[in-house]
């Protein structure tokens, strides 16, 4: 793009910005996978990419190039499949992290690089060993450099909320002189308070006082529970982006959940009198996606998006609800796309109906993918009447999404001993075309399991986190289980599912050994350091 293109582009997305229009910048992808536990693969990553951009979601922050190769490629995969959102990455004020954005963005249609810099006193003393004037030098140059290389830049004061608000105005004049349009004020530790963040937050645009065309940005965090409050009172101080993840996912207490936000600003639209472009009605749908392909739960009573967020049990509220819902419903549950359609899909159920109920739940699935779903969906049909959107979801997660990188396993067959006060099991994996079997004890069943895949694998991570549930409340649902696997500090999520919950259990583990190969793959971390000679293995066969 040449700098004259480079110039129009930017001033006709000046001209479409209003002020009573508020932005929506997700970063589900970048901060929220960050949330402990979370290890999303590419594909994982360009599939919640998608439906977040038929959200409307106005910005995607795809990921950090920098900090691997897979990051990289995650950032450059979403750039190049999705078209309708601006896709941005993450840099900090290095030379080669701007580079490697814009590498990484080449292909996007609207490309933003994000530039951040902490200017807390705590932050550039301790982690950064700068000075205030070597803070304004390093962002002033970073500033100007990714300006060269991208249409639009981003240029956040990290840990801005207990930063001095004079030089945060300081550093934010020169960002917008060296090109910066976007200005972010970034709770980053979760430690304002929404009155105090308002005023905060007002006198940083006051002081700037930035030229028609720059718009003012929040990142907020939620350690304190505060981060949908300090949103919110940021964009009355006049902020007209914000920036949030679906459920709220994020490190520590997470970020703000952009659901809350977005559906405050229109449920109270007589008290903010804001507009935004996001399709509410994609809420719960992506929400949902977000929570099983993460493996983190949505609690029940989560606002907007939870299970209960429009259940009713008490016998006064159900009668106020059935004769006038807005005696205790402030919204719609079809606002927030939480009222599925009633359709029972069984083995009599085509293709067409399985592809739509897939759309429904928030997959974006490629022919290939849908007919390897289709056929493990009338596998299960055999075995059980109904298949809920749990099944589906299970199978899609086990099947389409499960990471296989070179050295995967796969799993095969297990068998089962139970006697009086001890459970021995044996299991058989796959790896490159070659079977093998190791057994071992356990107080239970899972146990005996997983001490027999260590066996095989010769790797012992520590099992952080062990969940497993039925798919329905029907008798014959199939069971799905979720791990978390730690190892030289790399964590991976694995899901498995199956009628058979131990066999569910096995899969799970397996899928996350998986992850944990395929990650130490990407950072060159060596997962063999701990072998274990005393398994005996049966000869391959």
């Amino acid at each position: 793009m040449t700098r004259i293109e480079k110039q129009a582009a930017e001033e006709k997305r000046a001209k479409e910005r209003t002020a009573d229009r508020v932005y929506f910048f997700d970063t589900t992808l970048r901060d929220g996978e960050q949330a402990a536990g979370v290890n999303l693969n590419a594909e994982e990553k360009l599939q919640i990419a998608k439906q977040l951009a038929k959200m409307r979601v106005d910005v995607i922050e795809s990921g950090f190039p920098a900090a691997s190769p897979g990051d990289f490629n995650c950032v450059q995969l979403i750039s190049r499949e999705v078209r309708d959102a601006t896709i941005c990455a993450l840099a900090r004020t290095r030379e080669g992290d701007i580079r490697a954005a814009a590498q990484a963005l080449a292909q996007a249609e609207n490309p933003r690089i994000h530039v951040f810099i902490a200017t807390s006193p705590i932050h550039m003393e301790y982690k950064l060993k700068m000075s205030p004037s070597e803070i304004m030098d390093q962002a002033r140059t970073a500033v100007r450099l990714a300006r060269s290389l991208s249409p639009e830049v981003e240029f956040s004061a990290e840990d801005a909320s207990r930063s001095d608000p004079e030089f945060v105005v300081k550093v934010f004049k020169m960002a917008v002189e060296a090109g910066a349009t976007i200005l972010n004020i970034p709770d980053t530790v979760g430690y304002a308070m929404p009155e105090e963040f308002f005023k905060f937050c007002r006198a940083i645009i006051e002081g700037v006082a930035a030229p028609e065309g720059v718009i003012f940005s929040v990142h907020a965090h939620n350690d304190l529970g505060l981060a949908t409050s300090n949103s919110l009172a940021a964009v009355r101080a006049g902020v007209r982006q914000v920036e949030g993840t679906i459920n709220g996912m994020g490190e520590r207490g997470g970020n703000s959940a952009i659901e809350e936000v977005v559906m405050c600003l229109k449920t109270r639209q007589d008290y903010y009198g804001l507009e935004t472009n996001l399709d509410t009605r994609r809420l719960y749908p992506v929400s949902r996606l977000v929570s099983r392909i993460s493996g983190v739960v949505v609690p029940p009573n989560k606002a907007v998006v939870g299970a209960n967020a429009f259940a009713h049990e008490a016998g006064i509220h159900q009668h106020g609800v059935l004769v006038k819902r807005e005696t205790y419903e402030i919204m719609k549950a079809e606002d927030v796309g939480s009222t599925p359609a009633v359709m029972v899909l069984g083995k009599h159920s085509g293709r067409h109906a399985f592809r739509d109920r897939l759309e429904f739940m928030g997959y974006n699935l490629d022919d290939e993918q849908v007919t390897k779903a289709f056929e493990s969906f009338k596998r299960l049909c055999d075995e059980k009447k109904e298949a809920t959107d749990g099944d589906i979801a299970a199978i899609i997660s086990d099947e389409i999404f499960s990471v296989q990188p070179e050295f995967s396993y796969e799993f095969k067959d297990y068998s089962l001993s139970v006697g009086k006060g001890a459970t021995t099991c044996a299991v058989t994996l796959n790896r490159n075309g070659t079977e093998t079997t190791a057994s071992a004890g356990g107080n239970g069943p899972v146990e005996a399991a997983y001490a027999s895949i260590k066996r095989i694998t010769t790797i012992h991570p520590r099992l952080e986190r062990f969940k497993i549930s039925a798919t329905s409340e029907h008798s014959n649902a199939m069971g799905e289980a979720s791990v978390v696997l730690s190892l030289d500090n790399v964590r991976a999520h694995g899901s498995g599912a199956s009628t058979d919950i131990i066999e569910a259990s096995i899969r799970a583990y397996v899928n996350a050994v998986n992850r944990l190969y395929s990650t130490a793959a990407v950072r060159k971390i060596s997962l063999t350091s701990i072998p274990e000679k005393e398994a005996q293995l049966s000869a391959p066969r």
